[in-house]
């Protein structure tokens, strides 16, 4: 691995932190970083030369959440170079303990600003120069977005599935399986092409090759639960028998006619279990 993407990994954490707070989501965060960090590659490989990489990242990253936000059409998205006057200060919110669903019901000049600004430790300018819009501009949205996000706060942010039986029972079959140990029963439920992502770290297609996956877990003291993450069916994973507190990580699956299409683990990327909203279900 070259110097340049030592510096994108060590990178990474500060990028999910933005990412995932523009989203709104821990898990769609980290497809974004990919995003971006696939972006910054290429970039280099085309000869871009760049004097300072964070802020150069940001700015990649940043317009990278735009994007994602326009395709899924999750927001409403406020142009940047929006006028906007001048106010009184508000008062600070405090961004590192608000749930990532609730930066996305800001706008997003205010979103970029609050993050940039309360949780990534950056300037006015610097918000300004990520955002392309005046410093006046900038300096105002960070206002405005404090005092809305800190209204904002007040309101509940958890997100539980809307699961069928049938996608419950198979989800809990799949813990139970874990829980056991019996991997040999999870193989046989692999789906041929099925594709493995172990994330922040291999990609693997095909069961033949994702079997081999199981014999980490086969070979730890981890200890797994039924959950949800985001609203989503999950497999959360415990560092204690007691599975008790908060999970290490999670694993997300994809089925596809009774059998296992997709396998996200995240073991290998912890940053994304700060701030995101979980249950045991």
């Amino acid at each position: 691995m070259s110097d340049f993407e030592d510096r994108l990994q060590a990178f990474r954490p500060r990028l999910h932190r933005y990412c995932a707070r523009m989203t709104g989501s821990s898990i769609d965060g980290e497809d974004v970083v990919q995003d971006a960090l696939v972006k910054a590659l290429q970039a280099r490989a085309e000869g871009v030369v760049v004097d300072e990489p964070e802020a150069w990242l940001l700015r990649i990253a940043h317009n990278a959440s735009l994007d994602f936000l326009r395709r899924r059409a999750r927001a409403v998205v406020v142009p940047l170079t929006e006028d906007i006057e001048e106010e009184a200060a508000a008062p600070e919110a405090d961004a590192l303990a608000v749930g990532f669903q609730t930066f996305l019901r800001l706008p997003e000049l205010q979103r970029c600003a609050v993050i940039l600004k309360d949780v990534l430790g950056h300037s006015v300018e610097e918000i300004a120069a990520t955002a392309d819009c005046s410093p006046v501009a900038a300096k105002s949205a960070l206002q405005r977005g404090r005092a809305a996000l800190r209204a904002l706060a007040r309101q509940p942010d958890m997100r539980l599935p809307l699961l069928g039986q049938a996608e419950r029972r198979r989800m809990e079959d799949y813990v139970r399986l874990f829980q056991a140990g019996d991997f040999d029963a999870i193989r046989a439920l692999l789906a041929e092409d099925v594709r493995l992502e172990l994330v922040n770290r291999l990609r693997l297609d095909g069961s033949a090759a994702t079997s081999r996956y199981f014999t980490r877990y086969a070979e730890t003291a981890w200890h797994v639960a039924f959950g949800a993450v985001e609203g989503r069916p999950a497999m959360l994973v415990y560092d204690n028998p007691a599975r008790a507190g908060r999970p290490a990580h999670f694993v997300l699956l994809d089925w596809r006619d009774g059998r296992i299409a997709g396998i996200r683990d995240f073991l290998f990327a912890p940053y994304v279990m700060e701030g995101v909203d979980w249950a045991r279900l």
